[in-house]
C-alpha cells in the first residue's frame, strides 16, 4: 500500500524543499519507490519535464533526488508571478492563463480536482509520496480553499510534518504560533515537527525542543544542523539567490537582479566556481567595473525588467562596460533585452506595446501566445562543442546579427546571436552553464584558469550528503511509521 507524508512549513525558504529531496535520496536508499509532489507551488524557477511541460525547480531536483524523470503530475498547479498581484496559472504542465491574485482564489476548487489527479497518478506508481506544502501552514486568510497546505492534508488524509528555521530566529514561537493559529482539525494533522539549520552545541536546545513538543502535543522528530553542502544544491526562489566569493585570481561575473527574474540556477554551476565571483548586482548598486561579464539572465516579464533595468541606469553601466572590451551575455529574456525592439503585440505581458530595446543585438523580437518547452542538444558553433540545455520561452527573436547564431540544435534549428564585435551573446537556452564543456570553454574566454569542476557529479554528492545528514539526524523509520 503507497504511503504519503506531507512537509509544511512555519514559512517560506524554512528547508522544505531540501528536506524533502534529501529524505526522497535517502528512502530510495532503502529500495523504496519514491515520488515527490508539491500541490501549487509559486516560482518563476521553472524546470522542463520529460513528458513536454514545466513544473518547478525544486520538484525536478526532488526527483533526481528519488531517481526518476520528473513529471508534470509532480506539481499540478505552479503560479508564475508576472507583478507583485498576478501570476500565471500553469496545470499539469501547460498554461491555462494568466490571474490576479484575489480572482485566483475562487479557482481553487477547480484546479483541486486537477491536484487530486496528479496526487492519485503518482500514489498509483509509488511506495511513498513525499508532499511538499507552500508557503507557511499558518497562513489561515488563505484557508479556504486551500490546495497547497492543509486543504490537501485533509483532502486526502495525508499526515503532516511541521519544519521551523532556527537560523532566522523565533523558531519556538513560529512552531508553537502555528498551533496556536490553526484551527484544531488541521492540528490534528501535523504528526510532529523538525526544527531545521541549527549551527553549535544541540544539547543547548534540547529544552528548547521539549517547550515546543509540550506547547504542541506535536513529537519532536529532530535536530537538523546546519549543512553547508546543501549551498550547492538549486535554491527553488529568489529568497535563496546568493552570489559567490572570488576565488584567488579569479573572474568577475556580474548579474543585474530584476525585479521578475526566472530560471536563475542557470547561475548556480557559475557559483560553484572556485575561480569565479557572481556578484548579484540589486537596485541602487552599480555593474563592478572589474567585471568580465554581464550576464542577463531570464525574466518572466521581460518588457517591464527591461523598464527597471534602464530605471537603475544598469543601461549606461552596461555601455561603459563594454566600451572597456567586457563581454555580455543575455539568456532567454536576457536575450530578448539585447534586441533593438521588443513587440508584444497580443499583450501577453500587460498592455500590447512595441518598446526599444538596449540596442547592443541587431535583432528584434516578438512575443508569441505559443510557448516553447522542449529538452535539447548541440553544439556551439564558435568551437563546436557538445551542449545540454533546455528551452522554455515565448517569443520569436530575428535579425542581422542572427546570422551568427550561438548554437546548432540537434534538430538542425539556429538558436542565438553575436554582434559583430564579438562581445555581445544572447540565447534562448538555459541549462549552458550545467555543461561541463561550455562552461569551461566560456570561462577561457573570460581569462579564467580551467578547474575540472564536475556540476553535476557535485550535485549528486551533495544530494548524497543531504540524505545522509537526515539520516543521522532524524528518525527515518518514525517518519515511515507515520506515513500513511
Amino acid at each position: 500500500m503507497t504511503r504519503a507524508l506531507m512537509i509544511q512549513g512555519t514559512g517560506s525558504d524554512v528547508g522544505k524543499s531540501l528536506i524533502v529531496a534529501g529524505l526522497a535520496r535517502a528512502f530510495s536508499r532503502q529500495g523504496l519507490r519514491v515520488r515527490p509532489f508539491k500541490p501549487q507551488n509559486m516560482s518563476n524557477n521553472a524546470a522542463v519535464t520529460a513528458d513536454g511541460g514545466e513544473i518547478g525547480r525544486a520538484q525536478a531536483l526532488q526527483a533526481r533526488a528519488a531517481g526518476v524523470s520528473p513529471s508534470v503530475h509532480m506539481n499540478p498547479v505552479l503560479l508564475k508571478p508576472q507583478s507583485d498581484v498576478g501570476a500565471q496559472v500553469v496545470v499539469q504542465g501547460r498554461m491555462i492563463a494568466t490571474a490576479k491574485a484575489r480572482d485566483y482564489q475562487a479557482w481553487k476548487p477547480r484546479l483541486m480536482r486537477a491536484v487530486l489527479d496528479s496526487f492519485a497518478r503518482l500514489r498509483s506508481e509509488a511506495d511513498l509520496v513525499l508532499v511538499e506544502g507552500a508557503g507557511s501552514a499558518s497562513e489561515v486568510n488563505l484557508r479556504a480553499g486551500d490546495i497547497a497546505n492543509m486543504g490537501f492534508a485533509r483532502a486526502t488524509d495525508t499526515p503532516v510534518i511541521l519544519v521551523g528555521d532556527i537560523d532566522r530566529g523565533g523558531v519556538i514561537a513560529s512552531l508553537v504560533g502555528t498551533k496556536a493559529v490553526i484551527e484544531p482539525g488541521d492540528a490534528a494533522m501535523i504528526r510532529g515537527f523538525l526544527v531545521n539549520r541549527f549551527r553549535g552545541d544541540p544539547t543547548l536546545f534540547a529544552e528548547g525542543m521539549r517547550l515546543i513538543a509540550e506547547h504542541t502535543g506535536w513529537e519532536a522528530l529532530g535536530l537538523v544542523p546546519h549543512l553547508p553542502a546543501a549551498a550547492r544544491l538549486p535554491a527553488e526562489d529568489v529568497l535563496g539567490l546568493a552570489g559567490s566569493a572570488p576565488g584567488a585570481g579569479g573572474v568577475t561575473i556580474a548579474v543585474p537582479v530584476l525585479p521578475h527574474i526566472a530560471n536563475f540556477d542557470d547561475l548556480d554551476p557559475l557559483r560553484a566556481e572556485p575561480g569565479v565571483a557572481v556578484v548579484l548586482v540589486r537596485p541602487g548598486e552599480p555593474i563592478p567595473g572589474d567585471a568580465a561579464l554581464v550576464l542577463l539572465p531570464g525574466s518572466k516579464t521581460t518588457i517591464d525588467d527591461l523598464d527597471a533595468l534602464r530605471a537603475e541606469g544598469w543601461d549606461i553601466d552596461i555601455r561603459a562596460h563594454l566600451r572597456r572590451g567586457g563581454r555580455v551575455l543575455g539568456l532567454c529574456g536576457g536575450y530578448q533585452m539585447l534586441g533593438r525592439t521588443l513587440a508584444d503585440p497580443h499583450g501577453i505581458e500587460g498592455a500590447p506595446r512595441t518598446v526599444p530595446g538596449l540596442g547592443l543585438l541587431d535583432v528584434e523580437t516578438v512575443m508569441t501566445p505559443e510557448k516553447r518547452l522542449e529538452a535539447v542538444t548541440g553544439t556551439s558553433l564558435a568551437d563546436g562543442l557538445p551542449l545540454t540545455g533546455y528551452e522554455m520561452h515565448i517569443g520569436a527573436t530575428s535579425g542581422p546579427d542572427a546570422a551568427r547564431p550561438l548554437v546548432r540544435l540537434a534538430d538542425g534549428r539556429l538558436d542565438g546571436a553575436v554582434s559583430a564585435d564579438g562581445l555581445v551573446s544572447g540565447t534562448y537556452l538555459h541549462g549552458l552553464f550545467a555543461d561541463d564543456r561550455q562552461r569551461a570553454a566560456w570561462l577561457a574566454r573570460l581569462g579564467a584558469g580551467a578547474s575540472g569542476h564536475a556540476y553535476e557529479a557535485g550535485v549528486e554528492e551533495a544530494l548524497d550528503a543531504l540524505a545522509g545528514h537526515l539520516e543521522a539526524h532524524v528518525d527515518l523509520g518514525r517518519l515511515l511509521a507515520l506515513a500513511r
